[in-house]
């Protein structure tokens, strides 16, 4: 009995924007009852393809094909009524309306003289829930529910719309590991009840677990499609930068000089207790812990964002004021926060005038800004982050995440600090852009900064640190040196274990 054909599925599709080809040649299936991952660095082409898939791109060339057949989607509700539903990373719900109003939006199911009839809502909601295995109430309002919530009601709107293909772009990026493992236990359900899903992450350890095969792009070409059992992260990684990439943490040896920043018995009543470190010159430390251990909000009273209730943070040996940002900058402290497009860029904003946003007294001549030194600035922090863009004057948000995590990063650097606080650097940003990063912060180390690096991602706290710090329920719960540091110490602290318990 021969195999159906794929639900979906791509042939030698090329897709051009100007003189930029963004896709060229490449195929893609997917099958009923398997998860798909999309592999490749930011600008590969796995955002053109999922926008063609979705029915927002037409190709320029090649064929889209719905089970074994030609079909063209002209636009998205093209895609929809066929079944292709696109889950992305940061979902787009009514907030002052109920989680069943979100799902069934314009298609709310009637009762008599045409009104919503609300108790069939309900029960047409809490069947959806139940079919994905969770507990959500349907007249809960959008507006404050989880990112990982607002993504199960978004995969509950997409099956009521009776889906049968789930593209998920970078569904993880954002959430904790008990909700990624919930979503995991959601994809497979799905995966058990017929449907296609496409998967695609930075996060090489989550394809591993969840997916059957991969499809590699690089530069808008296909690399290859096949199968994860028997291929190994260092395999995936080499087809989607085309080199080995041993240096993914290239941390160097240097001499460590005197404290730069002291924090000493922090607190910040419900939050944070008793909190004291010091990070040296020269010194990486990484502040590690589960979501929730209190990491972040160290960082923003360190910072002067949050005020703190007792303690003291002192830079180069004068303490600073609490709940002052301004004094925090002017003692040498920068910030690159953990969520880059909402605390770290204006998005609207250039690219030059993002990097310039820290120094714009200096780029003043007379009243008014001097768009020649912002610029020439610009480009100077560009050419040293190896920035990729088409021109400065481009708003910032038509980066990729790498290049926009560069610009927070030069918007800092810039400023000449003499301790450098950063949350999540690599978050969301893929494998040759994180070696860049991390390149860039072994080297400001070895040129003397002191470096506070908060990170959830275990092998970076490994590969970069020289001193682990470990949070658990807003305590510091251990420190453990780099020749001590393994991902079982820091699990067992991160969780409240003892070393031993873990061994």
């Amino acid at each position: 009995m021969s195999e159906p054909p794929p639900i979906l599925a791509l042939e030698n599709v090329g897709k051009s924007f100007g003189a930029v080809q963004a896709l060229r040649g490449v195929s893609l299936d997917l099958r009923g009852g398997e998860i798909h991952a999309l592999a490749g660095e930011n600008g590969a082409g796995k955002s053109t393809l999922v926008k063609i898939l979705a029915g927002v791109h037409r190709p320029d060339e090649g064929t889209v094909l719905l089970d074994g057949r030609p079909r063209e989607f002209r636009g998205p509700g093209d895609a929809q009524q066929a079944g292709v539903a696109v889950i992305y990373q940061e979902p787009t719900l009514f907030p002052d309306l109920s989680v069943a109003e979100n799902i069934f939006m314009g298609r709310q199911p009637r009762a008599s003289f045409g009104r919503i009839d609300r108790r069939a809502l309900r029960a047409e909601t809490a069947r959806l829930f139940e079919r994905l295995g969770v507990a959500l109430d349907p007249d809960r309002p959008a507006r404050g529910l989880s990112i990982a919530d607002q993504q199960i009601v978004e995969i509950a709107k997409a099956i009521s719309r009776d889906a049968r293909v789930l593209i998920m772009d970078e569904p993880t990026a954002a959430l904790s590991g008990n909700e990624v493992a919930r979503l995991f236990t959601v994809s497979r359900a799905l995966q058990d009840q017929g449907c296609a899903l496409l998967f695609i992450s930075h996060r090489l350890e989550e394809i591993f677990e969840i997916c059957q095969r991969v499809t590699t792009l690089r530069d808008g070409r296909l690399i290859a499609t096949e199968d994860l059992d028997g291929l190994t992260p260092d395999d995936l990684v080499q087809r989607m930068v085309g080199r080995e990439l041993d240096t993914l943490y290239p941390k160097q040896d240097t001499t460590l000089g005197d404290p730069v920043l002291e924090v000493s018995r922090l607190t910040r009543e419900g939050v944070f207790t008793d909190v004291s470190f010091e990070v040296r010159a020269g010194e990486i430390v990484a502040l590690a812990g589960l979501v929730g251990a209190g990491r972040s909000e160290v960082a923003r009273a360190v910072f002067g964002i949050d005020r703190y209730d007792a303690g003291a943070v002192t830079v180069g040996g004068r303490r600073l004021p609490g709940g002052s940002p301004t004094a925090a900058m002017s003692a040498g402290i920068a910030l690159v926060p953990e969520d880059r497009r909402q605390q770290g860029l204006v998005m609207d904003g250039s690219i030059e005038r993002n990097i310039g946003l820290t120094q714009l007294s200096s780029l003043r001549r007379g009243p008014v800004i001097s768009r020649k030194v912002e610029r020439d600035r610009a480009a100077d922090w560009a050419i040293r982050l190896q920035l990729k863009y088409a021109r400065l004057s481009d708003t910032v948000g038509v980066l990729s995440g790498g290049n926009q995590q560069k610009v927070v990063l030069a918007k800092w650097l810039s400023t000449e600090p003499v301790a450098l606080i950063v949350d999540e650097p690599t978050r969301g940003i893929d494998v040759g852009t994180k070696a860049e990063v991390h390149r860039l912060l072994s080297q400001l180390a070895a040129d003397g900064l002191a470096v506070l690096m908060i990170s959830s991602d275990l092998p970076e706290v490994l590969g970069m640190a020289d001193r682990v710090l470990v949070m658990h329920e807003g305590r510091l719960a251990a420190e453990i040196p780099r020749d001590e540091a393994t991902e079982e110490t820091v699990m067992a602290a991160a969780t409240g274990r003892t070393r031993e318990e873990a061994v």
